[in-house]
């Protein structure tokens, strides 16, 4: 968190709140921040716009519509609601579907696809159903989001480079990376390398650099690229020579706009409901309606998290407000919205306040657009696909990867494969793929059948104020909203502290894991306790804590020592240190080789310590012994693998306060 988030939340112990009082006291810091996400959000519109094979003007569209309506519909005070890359997949596929990007009937065939996935979204909101953003599982969501990111940067990649026209899917564009490069326009190709450039380096430059860290990367690039785009003459039809190769340049380089004031209102455009009589477009507005709303319940409860003052949305409302704000921008030619998570931190980040923020960031880019469209025609698409392609890196990073395997091997595997199926297929497919296969690989953990959906709970009154919830058979992704409300009826809506007790679960996953932990800051925030018991009796599938856990007896280790009586106290000492929770010492006697070698056995009296340990104190003690004991002592160490019922009592003292906190 920023530090100027957190001086900012406790030197006012009131609350911000998003009504007239708060518009009127907040006002400098939520305009000067709306100004700042506005100068990220202009050519992220117009970016994500040309990249969903709508006219760029779609974005802007969608970004004003959202700030203007959702605003006063949605409680999320800082959330920015508008056109994200997560959509652009499904946009252009649908897009595609019609006739592709350029044709008028395919834009209008889509915006009424856009209209009842809408509708969709708010009934899904009247009707309570936020919730349901709760069943998939993490796993296979942050695979899905990383094959787009895959797919924006191979789609963008030929922008960048200034190739015109090219088609085909994610496999087949990645095969033809080489041709595009061998034949990629230098001019253009050198607009958009330079312009990754700085996507990539401003970040970490601008740190450096005082007051200009406030100049987002995407403004930075276009105060480069325009001038760039201006030095080449891409406004006019030219041509030039190099290496023996003609190269053409033009206007078509640059983004499209309306080439008057107020021109933008003559680009409004109207859905075509006849398109929904066809059975494809029921497909595509279900796509955009699960995978929208749930990216937009992410981006939402992500954004609470980030919150300084911890305040919380109603995500019911919320996909009311995404949803009235889809169906407004479909109406009038724009492309879907979400609550986007990048321009939301930012907004943060950039001192916001208020909902107002988002209002006025949507002030801004209408101001914009409808006084000065001559000059963001100007906007080489380079530029921008650039920074698509540095969006796609951000879902699609390596660390991702890390990460998730970090978890554990089968939520990598979950991973994967929703991230290789949605690249081959499609976005449904590859969700699709990655629940069935957690499934799979639940029931081969031994979770019963029965319990796959349905929650066995059982609730116990440990005291006046207090309430515990036995969780039997399993507690996983797919029976986690029932399970959910039974804790939510329970502790915030009883007003009761509450015990989770897991020890009698043949599983606990990793979603639920990190579900139990958004629990536990929901009851703090209501000034409840929390607490999770029965995790140290379940065996962790990695060291991650948020590793799904299954009944079993856990991996630890032993550490033996055998040491002359008189390095008792110094071993003891230096072991505790390293985080041991207990060990026996018994006294022995015995030889060593060189007292066997010798003519005449003689015993030695000694000591044999023993330690039951977690791998990270036992190379800790191992790592003592070397350095400290072992080139001056004459120390038999060994190690083994042995089983434990309850792992978590071996867990060095910090971190069972930590564990014991945490949960």
């Amino acid at each position: 968190m920023p530090e100027t988030n957190r001086s900012a939340s406790t030197s006012n112990d009131e609350t911000p709140s998003g009504n007239l009082t708060g518009f009127t006291r907040y006002f400098k810091q939520d305009i000067i921040s709306g100004f700042l996400v506005f100068l990220i959000a202009l050519p992220l519109c117009l970016g994500i716009s040309l990249a969903c094979g709508y006219p760029p003007i779609a974005g802007i569209f969608t970004a004003i519509i959202g700030s203007l309506l959702t605003t006063f519909v949605s409680n999320s005070e800082l959330t920015i609601k508008g056109p994200a890359a997560g959509l652009i997949v499904i946009a252009l596929g649908c897009i595609n579907d019609f006739g592709g990007a350029g044709n008028v009937d395919a834009y209008k065939a889509a915006l009424a696809v856009g209209v009842a996935a809408a509708v969709m979204q708010i009934l899904f909101g009247m009707f309570r159903a936020g919730i349901l953003g709760e069943f998939f599982p993490i796993s296979a969501v942050h695979g899905m989001l990383a094959a787009i990111g895959i797919i924006i940067i191979l789609k963008q990649i030929p922008f960048a480079l200034g190739i015109v026209g090219a088609k085909g899917g994610p496999i087949e564009m990645l095969r033809q990376i080489p041709h595009f490069i061998e034949t990629a326009n230098p001019a253009i190709a050198a607009i958009g390398i330079v312009s990754l450039i700085i996507m990539f380096v401003w970040p970490v430059l601008s740190k450096k650099l005082g007051p200009l860290k406030l100049v987002p990367a995407p403004m930075v690039v276009l105060l480069v690229s325009v001038p760039m785009g201006m030095a080449f003459d891409l406004l006019h039809e030219t041509s030039y020579t190099l290496s023996g190769h003609e190269y053409q340049l033009s206007d078509q380089y640059l983004v499209d706009m309306p080439d008057r004031v107020f021109g933008m209102f003559d680009e409004i455009t109207f859905p075509n409901f006849s398109a929904l009589e066809q059975p494809k477009a029921w497909k595509w507005a279900m796509m955009f309606f699960i995978i929208g709303s749930l990216e937009s319940l992410l981006s939402a409860k992500a954004v609470d998290l980030l919150d300084p003052w911890k305040r919380k949305t109603n995500m019911d409302r919320d996909v009311i407000a995404v949803g009235l704000g889809n169906l407004c921008a479909s109406f009038v030619g724009g492309l879907p919205m979400i609550s986007e998570i990048v321009r939301s931190k930012a907004n943060i980040d950039n001192g916001a306040r208020t909902r107002f923020a988002d209002m006025w960031h949507g002030v801004f880019l209408l101001l914009c657009v409808a006084l000065f469209p001559t000059i963001l025609h100007r906007i080489p698409l380079a530029a921008l696909a650039a920074m698509l392609v540095y969006t796609g890196s951000r879902l699609a990073h390596p660390n991702e990867f890390v990460h998730v395997y970090r978890i554990g091997k089968e939520q990598l595997a979950i991973f994967l494969t929703t991230l290789v199926i949605v690249l081959v297929e499609d976005l449904l497919v590859g969700v699709a793929a990655g629940i069935i296969l957690k499934m799979i690989i639940h029931v081969s953990n031994g979770v019963p059948l029965k319990s796959l959906f349905k929650p066995y709970l059982e609730v116990q009154d440990v005291s006046a104020d207090t309430s515990m919830i036995i969780a039997r058979e399993s507690a996983v992704f797919s029976n986690w909203i029932p399970f959910r409300r039974q804790i939510e009826q329970v502790g915030l809506v009883q007003r009761r502290n509450l015990i989770i007790d897991v020890s009698n679960a043949q599983l606990v996953d990793h979603s639920v894991m990190e579900k139990l932990e958004e629990m536990q800051r929901d009851f703090e925030q209501e000034g409840l306790t929390f607490e999770v018991r029965g995790l140290d009796t379940l065996q962790p599938l990695s060291a991650d804590s948020h590793a799904a856990r299954k009944r079993g007896l856990a991996k630890i280790r032993r550490v033996t020592l055998m040491a002359s009586r008189s390095l008792r106290d110094e071993l003891l000492r230096e072991i505790q240190k390293c985080g041991i929770t207990g060990y026996t010492v018994t006294t022995c006697t015995g030889a060593g080789r060189r007292n066997l070698a010798s003519e005449s056995i003689a015993e030695n009296e000694h000591i044999r310590i023993e330690v039951i340990a977690t791998e990270d104190v036992c190379n800790a003690i191992i790592a003592y012994l070397r350095l400290d004991i072992l080139p001056e002592h004459h120390v038999t160490a060994c190690v083994e693998t042995v089983d434990v019922v309850r792992v978590g009592q071996f867990a060095p003292p910090d971190e069972q306060t930590v564990s014991a906190g945490h949960h």
